[in-house]
């Protein structure tokens, strides 16, 4: 991973890409500072109706297009809408009412395996022994945060933010080949704005309702760091970062992102991760190391080199 580095010696994208894992990380035990005021797919759908509409604002004013044209732009605005806003977030708010933002996040920490796994079968990628190897250390992981004994884990807490991590991975798999010129700003407004209409037709269906909330000043803090922090600067980080870095290294920050979380869950909630929880992000990471192998090395190589030169 080649950062480079400013004429201040520090690197500029390792700046943001430790930044972006910082911002996203917090953003768990946010979620779940809301829940306790806020019903879960009307708290998701009002922070995604109001980051989309700034994103689109800065799509407006900062790109040459503010929204899709034809058929193959609205579908891919439309995939990532349903399945990477509507239905991961959708699942993740719901999983956070069973089970807090730490274990939240090392169960999102499997996302990149699930999305090698998903374009492997989709796509027609090959997986080799050392990668299926990976899928089946990652998926264990899983289990091992799961199994009972867990300390605050609920089993269908875990498995709702399993299936938001999989509905995640097939949004980016099945948006690959809707390769388009829209620029990334504008799609990610759209897919907002569409996703969290998705969001709000789920919240009626639940029988949700905004009348009785009573906006504290922690659910309203919550809901202002998730839209403008998490949803606008966050995304406009990884904006960034997919020019400097790519997309494969930048899965590296959900690595980042649990150790975040459960520090901000130890400090904002008085939460303390078990071990058994953190042996199962411990597979959960060996699963990617075999599956991302290639990148793993190089990024291993590229520190003892930036190390060796200092």
């Amino acid at each position: 991973m080649n950062f480079g580095r400013s004429r201040f010696g520090v690197p500029p994208a390792a700046a943001m890409f430790l930044a972006l894992a910082a911002i996203w990380g917090t953003s768990f035990p946010a979620i779940e500072v809301g829940l306790h005021s806020v019903p879960a797919l009307s708290f998701a759908a009002l922070r995604y109706t109001a980051a989309g509409a700034i994103v689109l604002a800065y799509a407006a004013t900062r790109t040459d297009r503010w929204r899709p044209r034809g058929t193959e732009e609205w579908l891919a605005a439309g995939v990532a809408g349903l399945l990477v806003i509507a239905v991961y977030h959708g699942l993740l708010y719901l999983g956070e009412l069973r089970v807090s933002g730490a274990v939240a996040a090392i169960v999102v920490s499997l996302t990149p395996v699930t999305t090698a796994a998903l374009a492997a079968v989709l796509l027609d990628s090959d997986v080799d022994l050392v990668e299926g190897v990976g899928l089946l250390a990652g998926l264990a992981g899983v289990v091992v945060v799961a199994a009972p004994g867990s300390g605050g884990t609920d089993v269908l807490g875990v498995a709702l933010v399993l299936g938001g991590v999989v509905a995640f991975s097939l949004g980016a798999v099945l948006a690959r080949p809707l390769s388009t010129g829209l620029p990334l700003a504008t799609l990610q407004a759209w897919a907002m704005l569409l996703g969290s209409g998705v969001l709000w037709v789920g919240a009626g269906a639940r029988g949700e309702s905004l009348a009785g909330v009573e906006w504290t000043l922690p659910a309203l803090a919550s809901l202002a760091y998730l839209t403008i922090v998490a949803g606008v600067l966050g995304f406009l980080l990884y904006f960034e970062l997919l020019e400097r870095v790519g997309a494969t290294e930048l899965h590296l920050v959900g690595y980042l992102e649990p150790v975040v979380a459960a520090l901000m869950g130890w400090a904002l909630l008085g939460q303390v991760v078990d071990s058994q929880a953190l042996a199962g992000f411990a597979a959960i990471f060996v699963g990617f190391a075999l599956f991302e192998r290639d990148l793993v090395f190089d990024v291993a190589a590229d520190t003892a080199r930036a190390v060796r030169t200092q």
